[in-house]
C-alpha cells in the first residue's frame, strides 16, 4: 500500500455522502451541491481514520461519486458524470457507490469507504471486480453520514483484496482483528443465476475446502419487497421536502422513485417490519446450523448503461439489509470478463468470522486477474 505521494499507507476514499472536515458532502446531488458547506467535522465513522493521518499510516485522497442521494443501484450520475466500471466504459459501476467501486478497482485508492442500504456496497463491488463489506447495522456508526434510510443504512469499506477490507474495518472499528480461524460450516443458497455463476462459486468454496451444507432461504421475494418497502417509506420521509421544491432537478429515476415512495401507507410499513421479525427468526435458526451463508451476489453479468434497469433484476442483497446481517461481496475466478461474485453472509456481528472466511477463499481459490 502507499499513499498518493507515494509514501508508506493507504490511500482512502471516502463516499461523498459521509461528511469530511473541510469538504463539502453533496450527496451526488447538484441541488444539494449548489449550497452544501463545507463540513465542520468529520463523520463519527471516520475517527480511526483521522487519527491514522496524523499518525502517517494513511492518506484520505479524495470523495467519491454516487448515484445521487445513494438512491440507485446503478451508479448512474447525470450531473457529475457516471464513475467508469475498468471492466468496460459501457457496464454499469453499480450502485449506489460506484465512485468507490471503481476507485479501488482502478488502483486509484487502496480503501474506499461506501454506505450500504439495500445493496450499495455489494453491487458496485459486484459489478466491478472488487470486495465490499456491509457491516451489522449499528456495528458502525452513521452520526455525519448523510441519511437515506435510517434502519438500514450501514457504512463498510471496499477494496480490491480482501486484506484490503480487513484494513478498512481496522480504520473504522480501531482494534478489529479477522478471526483466527475460518468458518467450518458453510450453507450454501442456490437461487437463479448464469450457470458459469454458479460453477465458480461452487469451485471456489470447494477449494477453500469448508464443509458446505445445502440451504433453503424461504420466503425471499416477500422479505426483499418487505426491504425495499421500508427503504422507500423511509427515504420518502428523509428527502420528501427535496423531491417537492427540486423534483425536476433530481435524476429522473430518483425522482421516481421518491414519487412512488410517497404513496407506501404506514400500514405497509408495519406489516414489512412484521416480516421482518419472521425473517431474522427464520436467520436464528439457520444459523444454528452452519457458520455462514454463501450465495451469488448478482446473477449474471453487469448489464450495459443502456440496459442498466436489469440490475435490479438479478440482485439477491436486500433481504441482508433487513434483518441487519453482515455481508460481504468478493470476486471468484470463472466467467470470460467480470469476475462472478461470491457473498457471505454472517450472524449479527461475524464481521470478523466474514473477513477470516473471505481471506480463506481467496488463498485457496486465488484470485481473479485483474
Amino acid at each position: 500500500m502507499r499513499t498518493a505521494e507515494g509514501g508508506p499507507g493507504y490511500r482512502v476514499a471516502v463516499k461523498d455522502l459521509i461528511d469530511l472536515a473541510g469538504t463539502p458532502t453533496t450527496s451526488g446531488s447538484k441541488v444539494i451541491a449548489a449550497t452544501a458547506e463545507e463540513a465542520e467535522a468529520d463523520a463519527l465513522c471516520l475517527a480511526g481514520t483521522r487519527r491514522a493521518v496524523e499518525e502517517g499510516r494513511c492518506t484520505i485522497v479524495g470523495k467519491t461519486n454516487l448515484h445521487e442521494l445513494a438512491f440507485g443501484v446503478t451508479g448512474i450520475n447525470p450531473w457529475f458524470g457516471t464513475p467508469v466500471n475498468p471492466y468496460g466504459a459501457d457496464l454499469v459501476p453499480g450502485g449506489s457507490s460506484s465512485g468507490s467501486a471503481t476507485a479501488v478497482a482502478s488502483g486509484e485508492a487502496d480503501i474506499a469507504y461506501g454506505s450500504d442500504t439495500g445493496g450499495s456496497i455489494r453491487i458496485p463491488a459486484a459489478c466491478c471486480g472488487v470486495v465490499g463489506l456491509k457491516t451489522t447495522r449499528a456495528r458502525v456508526a452513521v452520526t455525519g453520514v448523510r441519511t437515506l434510510a435510517r434502519s438500514l443504512d450501514t457504512i463498510g469499506p471496499m477494496g480490491a483484496t480482501v486484506a484490503a477490507v480487513s484494513e478498512g474495518m481496522k480504520l473504522l472499528e480501531p482494534g478489529f482483528a479477522p478471526s483466527p480461524a475460518p468458518a467450518s460450516r458453510i450453507g450454501r443458497v442456490r437461487f437463479p443465476a448464469m450457470p458459469y455463476i454458479d460453477q465458480a462459486l461452487d469451485r471456489a468454496l470447494a477449494e477453500s475446502e469448508i464443509s458446505v451444507t445445502e440451504i433453503t432461504l424461504d420466503d425471499w421475494d416477500d422479505v426483499t419487497l418487505a426491504a425495499m418497502t421500508i427503504l422507500g417509506a423511509e427515504a420518502w420521509e428523509e428527502h420528501a421536502g427535496l423531491w417537492r421544491a427540486h423534483a425536476g432537478e433530481l435524476s429522473p429515476d430518483v425522482a421516481a422513485r421518491l414519487e412512488a415512495s410517497s404513496y407506501i401507507s404506514a400500514e405497509e410499513v408495519a406489516a414489512c417490519w412484521e416480516r421482518a421479525r419472521s425473517w431474522v427468526s427464520q436467520l436464528g435458526r439457520i444459523f444454528e446450523q452452519v457458520d455462514l451463508l454463501a450465495l451469488p451476489t448478482i446473477a449474471e453479468a453487469p448489464p450495459t448503461l443502456q440496459d442498466a434497469a436489469r440490475l435490479t433484476e438479478i440482485r439477491y442483497v436486500s433481504p441482508f439489509n433487513l434483518s441487519g446481517s453482515p455481508a460481504l461481496a468478493m470476486p471468484v475466478r470463472g466467467g470470460d470478463h467480470v469476475p462472478p461474485s461470491l457473498q457471505l453472509v454472517g450472524p449479527a456481528g461475524g464481521e470478523e468470522l466474514l473477513v477470516a472466511t473471505a481471506a480463506a477463499i481467496e488463498a485457496a481459490a486465488g484470485s481473479p486477474p485483474g
